[in-house]
């Protein structure tokens, strides 16, 4: 399986023996979703897949999900509530509700969501039903009349939204701060950060990040408007993408999804970044044994629009088929590679400009195509060879070599890339991959490996890859 699936973890999934079961199904990536509780209460699930690491010998990777600045209601009188299409309510801060009973009452606490609200703007609640119009500023910032466009329930504290408007907050709270320092106390090496809307967002996290000398790679999850506006400039400052579909899906158009979800695939390649498609890909098999037609034809649909990664969230967190759900979108993996391959029919060319590492990648693929090669295996000690690598697609699985093991970690979120961890006593780069190739179990006497490895010359200012060969064991 090529593209890499992400599990996240919680009450149905957190004992030892079911993080097993997913990892060999094909699970690299585990999700730990700081929304629901603290980073230090994950430590023991930590240890856990540390120590499954050690026992399958694989590399696994943890992601911290921070919870960012959700924006939610206050209390709702009579909690939940029917509201029906027409209704009108207000919305407004908490201190105006004492003089505004006539009608129910959505408090807010977050002044800087209000700015700016005006006439015929949208605001959702939940998971768009009911959706809102306002009808009426009543007070500048403050206070709004809303109409209901449709019939729906209102809960307390539930979230709320304001489709294509700008919302003045960083991404990263005091409580992801905090949690991203408990993160990395417990071992955690990867983080998602939610809300993001510009890639200041991504520059104050890898600050945070950097303080505490180390470095991890960031995924930027798109869910506002703004950021699909930012694309290009978050893309370049972000270690990743998450087409987190559901908040998105409130921000824009529902109908428009599809097409942003294939252009931030596309632009993610393009960059040589992982992109991960995230948000209710098989989300029946919450209290079901089997996914609906319609999932298993969005899973596939992810796939081939060239995704790195899909990732289950209730699935697996809170589903009754943890297990299950990873083994379904194994299979559903088998069938849309194959036919991806066959229609991209061969590894993508670069475009026409002058770099010569897209065509060193380009060429090992095509290489690795021509000669029937078991795989391609490449030392990446800073990941760039592995990930220009994924980018062409090839049909061969690539094993990445690097001696660093945040790099092995982060490698996991790319297409097609199995990293390893060298030997750092080897000198040489590519005796490290011909070590690697004649020691491993999975490559056969006679098989062929295409390798690919930079080894300065003379006259080479910066190190980069520089060498293609084709390997016979």
């Amino acid at each position: 399986m090529q593209i890499k699936t992400i599990a996240t973890i919680g009450p149905s999934s957190s004992e030892y023996e079911t993080l097993k079961s997913m990892v060999e199904f094909g699970v690299r990536i585990f999700r730990l979703n700081f929304s629901h509780g603290p980073a230090a209460s994950f430590t023991d699930i930590v240890a856990n897949i540390r120590s499954l690491e050690q026992e399958l010998e694989l590399p696994l990777t943890i992601m911290g999900d921070l919870g960012g600045p959700k924006i939610r209601i206050g209390e709702v009188e009579s909690s939940p509530r029917q509201i029906s299409k027409g209704e009108r309510i207000y919305l407004g801060l908490p201190g105006l509700q004492s003089e505004h009973r006539d009608l129910a009452f959505l408090s807010l606490d977050s002044p800087e969501a209000l700015h700016g609200l005006d006439c015929n703007m949208l605001v959702t609640i939940s998971d768009g039903t009911p959706q809102f119009t306002v009808k009426e500023v009543l007070k500048t910032d403050s206070l709004f009349l809303l109409e209901a466009q449709n019939d729906g329930i209102v809960s307390s504290h539930k979230g709320i939204t304001f489709p294509g408007k700008s919302i003045d907050l960083p991404a990263l709270t005091d409580k992801d701060k905090n949690d991203l320092q408990e993160a990395l106390d417990i071992g955690v090496d990867s983080f998602a950060l939610s809300f993001v809307q510009n890639s200041q967002d991504i520059e104050d996290i890898k600050a945070e990040i950097k303080s505490r000398d180390v470095w991890v790679p960031v995924i930027a999850k798109l869910e506002r408007a703004n950021a699909i506006r930012n694309l290009d400039s978050i893309l370049d400052a972000a270690d990743g993408i998450m087409v987190a579909r559901g908040d998105l899906g409130l921000e824009s158009p529902l109908s428009s999804l599809p097409v942003i979800q294939k252009r931030i695939i596309r632009a993610c390649r393009h960059a040589q970044k992982p992109s991960i498609v995230a948000t209710q890909m098989l989300l029946s098999m919450v209290q079901n044994a089997l996914p609906t037609r319609a999932e298993t034809t969005d899973v596939a649909n992810a796939i081939l629009d060239g995704a790195d990664c899909v990732m289950l969230s209730e699935e697996t967190a809170v589903g009754r088929y943890p297990v299950e759900a990873v083994k379904i979108i194994q299979e559903i993996a088998g069938y849309a590679e194959s036919y991806y391959l066959e229609r991209i029919q061969g590894p993508y060319r670069p475009k026409d400009e002058k770099n010569p590492s897209k065509y060193l990648a380009y060429s090992a693929s095509l290489l690795a195509e021509n000669a029937e090669s078991s795989a391609l295996v490449c030392h990446s000690t800073n990941g760039a060879t592995a990930r220009l690598l994924s980018s062409r697609r090839p049909s061969k699985p690539i094993f990445a070599l690097t001696p660093k093991l945040e790099v092995v970690r982060a490698l996991n979120f790319y297409w097609g890339v199995r990293p390893r961890l060298s030997d750092a006593s080897i000198a040489n780069h590519l005796e490290r991959v011909e070590r690697f190739v004649h020691e491993a179990a999975f490559f056969k006497p006679g098989d062929s490996v295409v390798l690919t490895s930079g080894q300065p010359t003379p006259g080479q200012q910066e190190r980069h890859t520089n060498q293609i060969k084709i390997y016979y064991k």
